[in-house]
């Protein structure tokens, strides 16, 4: 015990000295592993050793062609959604300018703003629906229309979007008879 407290008290007082005993342990093991593959080696026979390093070469290639490739092609998949993300970028920067400051309030002749049902029955009529029925409900406007287009009632709904109406309820239904679309939604700004 008491030669223990003093190869730490010494380890302690010297660290360069335990560090130079780990690093010659650590080499002294690897002359032992190097000498034991040698003779293990040497005591194959020539075929033997042939096909360890035709088997080694092969795994060696494929292992490291494969790593390439698999890191390659992550790289390129990361470089194209990266250039798709600054192209979506630089287009909703381009598009900032067609933004309209005054859509979100259609005004009267006076300057007077619209009443929320009206301005969402305006925005209807112009995309081509004009028997919708459109009712105030509280912040809320509710909305029911029939239309026979998809297109038309996909033009209408995005322009309520763009005019700054989020959809708080949304239901379409298509009527097997005669193919027309019916709508029901609420709105609010």
């Amino acid at each position: 015990m008491k030669r223990l407290l003093r190869r730490s008290k010494r380890n302690n007082v010297n660290p360069a000295f335990s560090s130079s005993i780990e690093t010659h342990a650590l080499s002294k093991r690897m002359n032992n592993f190097q000498n034991v593959l040698s003779t293990r080696w040497q005591s194959l026979s020539p075929r033997d050793q042939l096909a360890l390093i035709i088997l080694s070469t092969f795994l060696l290639l494929f292992v490291g062609g494969y790593g390439g490739y698999s890191i390659h092609q992550a790289a390129s998949d990361s470089k194209s959604g990266y250039q798709e993300e600054v192209a979506d970028y630089f287009w909703l920067r381009a598009q900032a300018g067609n933004i309209d400051s005054n859509a979100m309030q259609a005004n009267t002749p006076d300057g007077e703003a619209l009443p929320p049902a009206n301005s969402v029955s305006t925005v209807l009529n112009s995309a081509g629906i004009s028997n919708a029925q459109v009712v105030a409900a509280g912040d809320a406007v509710q909305l029911s229309f029939t239309h026979g287009s998809q297109a038309v009632v996909s033009t209408a709904l995005g322009k309520l979007e763009q005019q700054g109406w989020q959809f708080t309820q949304l239901s379409m239904q298509q009527d097997l008879a005669n193919k027309s679309i019916q709508v029901q939604a609420t709105v609010a700004l």
